[in-house]
């Protein structure tokens, strides 16, 4: 059976040339950053050529650079960290109710903890708008984190207008850029936040390792102790094979940008094309103009979006009814209810995340199937056609 995977944005494979240079600090250059024998010091240069290398990137400087273990460490350690590290100049939060799950729970452990959360609603299309966060800022803010792409409609957020708007009533910005990182460029001074967070595993790098840029002058309280690691922020034994492997993952996608956003864009236009003309009774979901290349969601009316999900994964395809960090829930997708989607239409909704696994070639097969089990599942659902 073909395997088709379009699931990119709960996860992708290691790239060939990222295996390739972490391979070395899984074997001969095992040793621990910290140590100051000649070992540790090869892993410990290692461990700074990486941090150098993706401040490069990013235009920062490499001491803004904190490794972690993921974007959800990331997205906790900056909310959390600043939170408790500013709770005596006020304790407003600001948030959006779009966010990936790692900043919804983050916030709701603060609101269990004295904080007070403004949960911000987008448009129609997912897009936050500069008023409404202009409108929701307080005397008590500390705090304003809105991600940068939304991880179920890909729809991006004009993230420097409103850090400006966050920094000019002095409140400290948070972005996750989880899903955005890798897929379309970015610096830090060209988005303007304090702290960004990152994901390796969503761009071609392991799973395991991420990243926090936290602006030199932002103080933040560290959730783990126990050692001195990542300047007093991240206690705990580096992932020195996993750091090197998100360097060079960054490199990769920098280097292959332009072209694999064009060859992503040009697929998912086809395949919304396609899907247009021929399956009726069907929404596209998001900001199309200000979206990630890769990533569309697609409400088809009258069915249950898990059982799309299991019948093209019975033809080999994989795709994912919302959040991969949601999977199980039976619940209609958060985003797409704050977005004002109808329940009975979030349901029906399904992410089709392409990457590098695919080739534009998938895309008329990818189609035949769907047409074939969008149509043989309306025939017998009790939802379909029947108003």
């Amino acid at each position: 059976m073909r395997k088709i995977y379009l699931d990119h944005n709960a996860t992708t494979f290691v790239h060939p040339e990222v295996f390739d240079e972490m391979k070395p600090y899984f074997t001969e250059k095992f040793g621990n950053a910290s140590s100051i024998h000649e070992f540790g010091r090869i892993a410990k240069a290692a461990l700074e050529d990486s941090r150098q290398k993706i401040a490069g990137f990013l235009g920062c400087k490499p001491k803004e650079i904190i490794f972690t273990s993921g974007g959800t460490e990331s997205d906790n350690l900056a909310i959390k960290g600043v939170a408790f590290a500013l709770h005596k100049k006020g304790k407003h939060i600001i948030t959006s109710a779009i966010e990936h799950h790692a900043v919804l729970e983050s916030c709701h452990y603060l609101e269990k903890n004295g904080f007070e959360v403004t949960y911000l609603k987008p448009d129609s299309s997912g897009r936050i708008l500069p008023d409404t966060l202009k409108n929701a800022i307080r005397k008590d803010t500390i705090l304003t984190t809105i991600m940068h792409a939304n991880n179920e409609t890909g729809t991006i957020q004009d993230i420097a207008a409103l850090a400006g708007i966050a920094h000019e009533a002095g409140v400290a910005f948070h972005s996750d850029a989880v899903q955005s990182t890798g897929k379309i460029p970015y610096t830090i001074p060209e988005l303007g936040v304090d702290m960004l967070s990152a994901s390796g595993h969503k761009f071609y790098g392991p799973k395991g390792v991420g990243l926090l840029y936290i602006r030199e002058n932002i103080k933040l309280v560290p959730l783990n102790h126990g050692g001195s690691h990542e300047s007093n922020l991240r206690a705990g034994t580096e992932n020195v094979a996993g750091i090197v492997g998100l360097a060079k993952a960054i490199e990769i996608a920098y280097r292959d940008m332009k072209v694999e956003y064009e060859r992503l864009q040009r697929m998912k236009d086809a395949f919304i094309s396609g899907m247009r003309s021929r399956i009726k009774d069907i929404m596209v979901i998001g900001d199309q103009q200000n979206c990630v290349p890769n990533t569309v969601n697609v409400s088809f009316n009258g069915i249950e979006g898990e059982s799309i999900v299991l019948s093209l994964d019975l033809k080999g395809i994989a795709v994912s009814s919302g959040s991969a960090c949601a999977s199980g829930s039976i619940n209609a997708s958060h985003v797409l209810l704050a977005m004002g989607i109808p329940p009975e239409q979030a349901h029906g909704a399904i992410r089709f995340s392409f990457g590098r696994a695919n080739a534009e070639s998938d895309i008329e097969y990818i189609l035949e199937i769907l047409e074939r089990e969008i149509a043989r599942i309306r025939g017998i659902s009790p939802l379909y056609g029947k108003a």
